[in-house]
């Protein structure tokens, strides 16, 4: 939804970059643009003013003027205003002191309010509690029913005693919820009422009735932040009939322009508590001021992609990938298919390279990533015999073939599959190895031969590392020779020490490169031997 500003502030940004210091004339300049950009996402114009007003005198400062990258300054600033606008801080529900806690839905027609109730009774019951959802929308056709669907596949239990289309009271069925959610141990209530229109006065007055007869906690205006400029109109209309605590903003995902997000915190006052950013049910979290002005400033949004994992992963599963990746076992296909799927896990894959700083210049290429990709690369691991699997150097033409068939694949892409894993498992290979491939050895130093050879013949033998032979018998002897090495140092841990860096450049207790040179554990490489001549 904020693609067209995000890329309008950045083309800004960019023009600002490379100066050492700000004229007034530049500084107007930037203000003009972002003026236009806002107005184009449809922001509202007393929004527009405030905001660009406050970046100007800013950014005629001293905390400009003074500051040794003056783009990037007015960058800080800009992000800062943006989250001022959208609210500043995250607002959480605030639950009663006495269960339950009453949500009272309240929004236009269409706006989305009965997926929003399931979404919300979901992720509520994720945070361990134990929502009641309430059908008080008696007035449109088969909105009893379609609550009840979405109570199915959030797992949560919807109270609805009248059939609904235009049949029953629903101040009535609002006040009996609470007795029943108090009578069977539900903690939270979420009432979805009758969708109506700002003018309605006969239907605005139902939902007044409704908030007096149970007095709720939270009223949450749900709003389509794809309507525009017209959201603050109806968030006033609503604020004045009915009012309410907070905004629940839906159809995020939308490709819209998003001024309704930026206006309706500013002009009503109330915060917005909740974003729904797609279809399902899980698409649904916390409104963070902060991450989304970092979002539409191509700045990412990490820790949401680190919340999401936290979410979707199991401990066990992720110190099983870690354990098998700090192994001294090669990186299979097994591993592979395991780490895809985990990745699967987490949602689109577009989505999640979308969350990463940056990636607003690559969206074009990110919009052609296919999901279905991984499910042909999936079919085609699968399609492979477990020895195919552990060592992949053994799959010929013929195994190509074979494997091709049975995933409904070509055998180029059988070919580009297993290719691409032989570049990532060296890569692997690599990483375990300190991250710093072709790093030459420091004279002196224990088993790296750096009182017998210098210069660059020794850097370009160290650069190759330990090389497997081409011949099946000698490949065998290396092995076996390298395995009763492992097995000697760890029968006699004592007996050779790995080196070490001086004091200084990360020596001491535990081996490592000094910042900025890869960080980490150096490989033990005393049982590193040079190829003869």
């Amino acid at each position: 939804m904020f693609e067209t500003l995000s890329d309008r502030l950045t083309s800004v940004f960019s023009s600002l970059r490379g100066k050492g210091r700000l004229s007034d004339e530049d500084i107007d300049a930037t203000a003009r643009e972002i003026r236009l950009a806002l107005l184009e996402a449809d922001v509202a114009l007393p929004v527009v003013r405030a905001f660009v007003g406050q970046i100007k005198e800013r950014a005629r400062g001293e905390e400009v003027s003074k500051a040794l990258n003056p783009a990037q300054q007015v960058i800080k600033i800009v992000n800062e205003e943006l989250i001022a606008i959208l609210g500043g801080e995250t607002r959480e529900i605030r639950f009663a002191k006495n269960p339950p806690t009453v949500i009272m839905l309240a929004g236009l027609q269409g706006a989305g309010k009965t997926t929003l109730a399931g979404k919300l009774a979901r992720w509520l019951a994720a945070e361990r509690n134990t929502p009641l959802l309430v059908a008080a929308d008696l007035q449109r056709p088969n909105a009893v029913t379609q609550l009840q669907v979405v109570g199915e596949r959030a797992s949560v239990p919807v109270f609805a005693p009248q059939p609904g289309n235009g049949v029953g009271d629903p101040v009535e069925v609002a006040r009996a919820s609470v007795e029943h959610a108090r009578r069977n141990n539900h903690n939270v209530v979420i009432i979805d009422t009758a969708g109506r229109l700002g003018i309605d006065s006969e239907m605005m007055q139902q939902a007044a009735d409704i908030r007096d007869a149970v007095t709720p906690d939270e009223i949450l205006f749900v709003v389509d932040a794809m309507i525009g400029q017209d959201a603050v109109n109806t968030a006033q209309s609503f604020l004045d009939g009915v009012g309410y605590d907070a905004v629940a903003l839906t159809k995020l995902d939308g490709d819209a322009r998003g001024g309704a997000a930026l206006s309706i915190r500013h002009l009503t006052g109330r915060p917005i508590m909740f974003a729904s950013t797609g279809e399902k049910l899980e698409d649904f979290d916390l409104f963070h001021p902060d991450r989304m002005a970092s979002r539409i400033l191509d700045m990412g949004d990490v820790l949401t992609l680190i919340e999401q994992a936290q979410r979707t992963f199991e401990e066990s599963e992720v110190e099983q990938m870690a354990s098998t990746l700090a192994s001294d076992q090669d990186f299979t296909l097994d591993d592979f298919l395991q780490q895809m799927a985990m990745v699967r896990k987490l949602g689109p894959i577009s989505n999640l390279l979308g969350m990463m700083p940056g990636m607003g210049q690559m969206r074009e290429q990110i919009s052609n990533v296919d999901d279905k990709d991984l499910d042909r690369i999936t079919a085609i691991i699968r399609s492979m015999t477990p020895g195919e699997r552990q060592n992949p150097k053994v799959i010929n033409g013929s195994r190509r073939l074979r494997i091709a068939n049975g995933s409904g694949t070509q055998v180029s892409d059988v070919n580009g599959l297993v290719t691409r894993f032989f570049e990532a498992q060296k890569m692997m290979r690599q990483m375990k190895n300190g991250g710093m491939p072709g790093m030459p050895g420091m004279p002196g130093m224990p088993g790296m031969g750096g009182g017998r050879k210098k210069g660059k013949a020794q850097a370009k033998k160290l650069k190759k590392g330990k090389q497997r032979s081409g011949n099946p018998v000698k490949a065998k002897q290396q092995e076996a020779e390298r395995a009763a090495e492992r097995q000697r140092r760890k029968d006699d841990p004592g007996g050779q020490q790995a080196p070490q860096l001086p004091p200084g450049l990360g020596g001491g207790g535990t081996p490592q490169l000094p910042p900025g040179l890869g960080g980490g554990n150096i490989p033990d490489l005393s049982g590193f031997k040079l190829p003869k001549k």
